[in-house]
């Protein structure tokens, strides 16, 4: 039987087990052995990595091929319309090429963990969050997309991925299914 963990990765964790540096990784707060990431989170984002031992569970997982929608909760610096939600999904242009939401909706500041450190707050300026779904994962593409409609990205957390979500984890916590 193949191990399959779900993770919410906290801000400023490495996705991997080791690192050269002093930075956090996986090992800091996964004891599961042999067990691997499917798909990456980036250092500066949080929420949901997924885990397993199984490769073709992985491949289906992470390969674009696949198409598995991912679910990201964007905090980004403006007042998001629905406009903007609707230009992410007709598609925005990338120096990858283009880039498009499967879907995209404004939603209210989620009920989640507090990050840490806090996000640098502009009392000049108001924040949003968008809720945005996309069926690849290129480098840093969601922060992309939302600075290509001139909303930069303040905070940005995974929540779900196919079926399985952070939902009551903690950031740093984990579970084996």
């Amino acid at each position: 039987m193949s191990k399959l963990v779900i993770f919410n990765k906290p801000f400023q964790v490495l996705c991997q087990f080791t690192d050269d540096g002093d930075r956090k990784t996986l090992s800091d707060y996964i004891n599961v052995k042999d067990v691997y990431p499917a798909g990456r989170l980036d250092y500066d984002s949080e929420g949901l990595m997924i885990l397993t031992d199984d490769g073709k569970l992985q491949a289906k997982i992470s390969d674009p091929r696949y198409k598995l929608p991912k679910t990201y909760w964007a905090q980004v610096e403006g007042i998001a319309t629905q406009k903007d939600c609707d230009t992410l999904m007709k598609g925005v242009k990338l120096k990858d090429g283009p880039a498009r939401a499967v879907s995209c909706k404004l939603i209210p500041e989620p009920d989640i963990w507090e990050r840490i450190p806090p996000i640098r707050v502009r009392k000049s300026i108001p924040d949003s969050w968008i809720e945005l779904v996309i069926d690849e994962g290129r480098n840093r593409q969601v922060r992309r997309m939302t600075a290509a409609i001139k909303l930069p990205t303040l905070r940005l957390v995974r929540a779900a991925i196919g079926e399985w979500s952070v939902e009551n984890l903690k950031a740093g916590q984990f579970k084996l299914l």
